[in-house]
Formats: C-alpha cells, structure tokens, sequence
C-alpha cells in the first residue's frame, strides 16, 4: 500500500507552476523546485514522477485557473463586441498591476514557447493548442460581434478567421512583451480594442 502524500497538491503545483512562469522549464533548476514547493527532491519525484510531470501538472493547472476563465465570457453564446473590450481590459489591468520583479508576468505557455517548445514536440502540442484555444475563442465572440453591428449580415468565415488570428497573435506578443517592456504590451492591448471597435462585418 502506498503512503498519502503529506503536503497539499494544489500548493505545491501552484508554486511550481510560478517558478516555471518566472524562469522557463528549463533554468528551473531540481534546488529552486525543492525551494519553492518546500519538498525534498525525493517526495516531488514520488508525487510527479520527474521535473517534467510537475510541469505537466503546472501547465494543467495554469490553463485551469488562469486561461479557462479568462476565455469562458469569449465562449459564452452571447459573446460579442463588449466581451471582447472587457478580455482586453482585462488583460491591460493584468499587465499594468504586476509589478517588475512578479513571477506572474506574460503567459507561462508563450514563455514556454521560445525554450522547451523549441525543441520538446508534447510541449509545442501544448502551446499550439492552447493559441488555437485562443484563436477559437476570439473568433467566436468577432462572430457575436458581428451579429450585434448588422444583424442578419454574414460576416464571412475568412474575414473572421483573419481577425481571430491577427487578434490571438496581438493577445501573445501582448504576453510576451509583458516581461520585457510593459508600456509597448499596453499599447499593443490598446491596438488589439481599437481593431475590435473599428472592425465592421
């Protein structure tokens, strides 16, 4: 029979997943893990099976907590134009609030992207999925939009894949200029909801 973990899971995950999102997979070192999560390097190889099962768990928890709600109001049937401003009030907020030395600053998936996903083809998986995630969800709520400015008028799939796409590679660029210069990403949010506002069907 094997022993019950005696820590709390979400905890552990949760801080992990911070040290992933502040330094990437890969500079996460076995030390910083034990550090951080307060577990020996023995009790996270029981619980996770390796440093990349606690990244696996990370990145779970990290699309649960943080990205599934922030695209839940672009999903909704109803989703139009104002879900789209608020996504990217939001995001500005995000941005805006965190300050400098904030593990949380940017995406941990596009983080992610330029190191392990180079070179890891379940990790690429993961950070294409997830902008294909995005792309559907933005383009759900254009379509929403669309309907409320001319009712009964098709907006025509290629012209809300083209908006979608440009709108989630704005939203991931946004993500990724967070750690390096927070005025440009507030500006590049700023872009996105003025596109959204000037975009007719």
């Amino acid at each position: 029979m094997g022993r019950t973990p005696s820590f709390d899971a979400p905890v552990v995950v949760t801080a992990a997943r911070d040290l992933f999102w502040d330094r990437g997979f890969e500079a996460a070192s076995l030390a910083d893990l034990e550090r951080v999560t307060g577990l020996n390097r023995s009790s996270l190889y029981h619980a996770f099976g390796s440093k990349r099962g606690l990244f696996d768990a990370a990145v779970a928890d990290y699309l649960e907590t943080v990205i599934r709600p922030r695209l839940r109001p672009l999903l909704a049937e109803s989703a139009g134009r104002a879900a789209l401003l608020a996504y990217y009030g939001d995001l500005s907020l995000a941005v805006a609030s965190l300050p400098d030395d904030s593990p949380r600053r940017g995406c941990l998936l596009v983080n992610c992207a330029a190191g392990l996903a180079g070179h890891d083809d379940p990790a690429r998986k993961v950070v294409d999925d997830y902008r294909a995630e995005l792309t559907a969800a933005l383009r759900n709520a254009l379509a929403g939009a669309a309907a409320e400015i001319a009712p009964g008028t098709d907006a025509g799939a290629a012209v809300l894949d083209e908006r979608a796409r440009t709108l989630a590679a704005l939203s991931m660029s946004v993500m990724l200029l967070a750690r390096v210069n927070r005025d440009e990403s507030l500006a590049l949010l700023a872009t996105a909801a003025d596109q959204v506002r000037s975009w007719h069907p």
